[in-house]
């Protein structure tokens, strides 16, 4: 028999909050976090995106520590994870992981061509300088796929616990909005002229944002929030930017989780979807949710909110997926109005109340990587 898995402390520091209580209101209030920005150092026309305020941020990180050396990503991951371990009562020892998950990291520094500045950008050293911080005892783990990786890094976490390598596992997710990152969607022609609007006839691409978001995995029941019931991760390997049309590996790793949770899928209450506001991504979507049966399912993009935070996203969009089942409500999918995919979906249009007991979180990346995650409320 297969250990149980949990999801027991939550966390997240955003444009609209430094905690989750206030990013649920602000959801709930329908406030965006994606603002026009004008700043030619990233790039060289104005654009939407959502982007934590430095200031506001250092005054935060002024009362965890007065050492100023570390950089914004560090200071968010770190401001992210401080509670959670304060408050989980857990002894970090060598049966404690520490996972961080990534989709560029420190890439900033790359800027500065001083070699010490560029070996900070390599993503085991962001991982080192973080668990020091803490004083983990083990080696930290990197999750990098692409814009699947916060949620992956759950899925690694639930498999090292099952396979009793580790009793618990913190995870912390984050990434930035950086010129590197602008220009690369830019690159694309994928970036919307105005707030992005998943899965609406009206979207006109993504924007980006800024996030991090923290939980801890683990074994012991007390003070659980959700169980973790199955998980799936599969790459259609389609190409290196364009997802499956027919939402291959999706529907693969939708279906390796509902076998593993053992639960039936017209049981799921609720989808927390990737909804990159892109037209590939969100048709691909449709069709793999029809393909499942799924498409009656209320189901929602938090990007309308937060932007497209690439590898904190799976993470930060399931500490809010948490707290719609804890608190039986449904969060409206911001900027949706007409439905612009070639599928029928239900779109949560409105926030309003639902029992829900059980939700799917989904995302999808570049290079054609997939992942899903089954959750069950713990009452």
């Amino acid at each position: 028999m297969k250990k149980e898995v949990y999801i027991s402390e939550t966390n997240c520091i955003t444009p609209i909050g430094f905690d989750v209580v206030s990013n649920v209101k602000n959801i709930l209030d329908g406030n965006s976090a994606i603002q026009k920005h004008d700043n030619k150092a990233l790039l060289d026309f104005p654009f939407f995106a959502a982007i934590v305020d430095e200031n506001k941020l250092d005054r935060a990180f002024a009362n965890v520590t007065s050492v100023a050396s570390y950089t914004k990503l560090e200071k968010m991951m770190i401001l992210a994870l401080q509670p959670i371990i304060e408050n989980s009562g857990v002894k970090i020892s060598h049966r404690t992981a520490f996972i961080l998950s990534t989709t560029k990291g420190n890439i900033t520094a790359l800027e500065n061509s001083e070699a010490t500045t560029i070996e900070s950008a390599q993503l085991s050293n962001l991982a080192k300088k973080i668990a020091d911080f803490f004083g983990f005892k083990t080696e930290p783990i990197v999750v990098s796929n692409a814009c699947v990786s916060g949620i992956l890094a759950v899925s690694v976490a639930k498999r090292l616990i099952q396979a009793n390598v580790y009793d618990e596992a913190f995870v912390v997710a984050g990434d930035l909005v950086s010129e590197f990152v602008l220009s690369g969607f830019n690159s694309f022609q994928a970036m919307s002229n105005a707030p992005c609007q998943p899965y609406s006839e009206n979207r006109t691409g993504v924007n980006l944002g800024e996030a991090t978001a923290a939980v801890l995995v683990t074994s012991n029941p007390k003070n659980a929030k959700v169980k973790i019931l199955g998980d799936g991760s599969i790459n259609d390997a389609n190409h290196i930017s364009g997802p499956s049309r027919t939402g291959e590996g999706l529907v693969l790793s939708i279906e390796s989780a509902l076998n593993e949770s053992g639960i039936d899928k017209n049981n799921i209450g609720y989808i927390s979807a990737h909804g990159t506001a892109t037209p590939f991504n969100d048709e691909m979507e449709a069709i793999a949710i029809n393909r499942l049966g799924l498409q009656n399912v209320p189901m929602n993009s938090l990007k309308g909110y937060y932007g497209h935070t690439l590898g904190a996203s799976g993470l930060l969009e399931t500490v809010i997926g948490i707290e719609s089942i804890l608190q039986n409500k449904l969060f409206a999918s911001a900027g949706y109005d007409e439905s612009g995919v070639s599928q029928a979906i239900n779109v949560i249009e409105k926030n309003k109340d639902a029992e829900i007991q059980y939700f799917l979180k989904t995302a999808s990346g570049f290079g054609g990587c997939n992942t899903a995650v089954i959750f069950e409320k713990v009452n």
